[in-house]
């Protein structure tokens, strides 16, 4: 998460405060914000990114480690790979755990000075899924958006989505897209039979 760096410090005392009020728990109840993950192996990758990050400098904010008072003893998901949602600080932008693809609730903070530091620290890395642009300002959301090396924008929102436009990324995230009638390319498999009888 790239943070102005004027607001920075109420941007994460409010984004830790939330994220240690996100509800941890069975995904079949209607209260859980964040279930576990899918595996003991995936479960390993993030905790061991935690502690990376830790060895490179980052503080953890909040979570690393299993919820306190999510999980009852004997529950259906007692024995379920949960994490808590994780804030962590003081990384730099090129250290792995900023750069690589998590896939848990795990996020590092960042400032930036200016609107070209903060597209370049975007676009320096190898993925590009998707990215949000947060601002009042209407040309700066559309400058950004368009500069910014991803697939999807969304601006002022997340994962706000119509089914019929196209969902994918681009760099080492792009493999196609999907949505709409790009659907009909990328779930199809393309032949060519070429046939030659004289």
């Amino acid at each position: 998460i790239l943070v102005q760096r004027e607001i920075y410090e109420k941007f994460r005392d409010r984004l830790v405060d939330r994220a240690r009020k996100i509800v941890v728990g069975d995904p079949l109840d209607l209260r859980t914000e964040n279930g576990p993950v899918v595996s003991a192996e995936h479960l390993r990758k993030i905790q061991g990114c935690v502690q990376m990050a830790v060895e490179d400098g980052g503080k953890v904010l909040c979570g690393g480690s299993a919820p306190d008072n999510a999980l009852e003893p004997g529950s259906r998901v007692s024995k379920g790979y949960f994490i808590s949602p994780t804030v962590i600080e003081g990384l730099s932008a090129k250290a792995r755990v900023a750069q690589e693809e998590i896939f848990g609730p795990v996020c590092t903070l960042h400032t930036f000075d200016s609107e070209e530091e903060a597209i370049a620290l975007a676009n320096d890395v190898e993925y590009g899924l998707a990215a949000s642009v947060w601002t009042k300002d209407g040309s700066k959301a559309l400058r950004v958006s368009h500069a910014i090396e991803t697939g999807m924008v969304w601006v002022n929102c997340w994962m706000h989505r119509d089914l019929r436009v196209p969902f994918g990324g681009v760099k080492a995230s792009g493999l196609g897209h999907e949505g709409g009638e790009h659907s009909m390319n990328f779930y199809s498999e393309v032949k060519n039979i070429c046939l030659k009888f004289k």
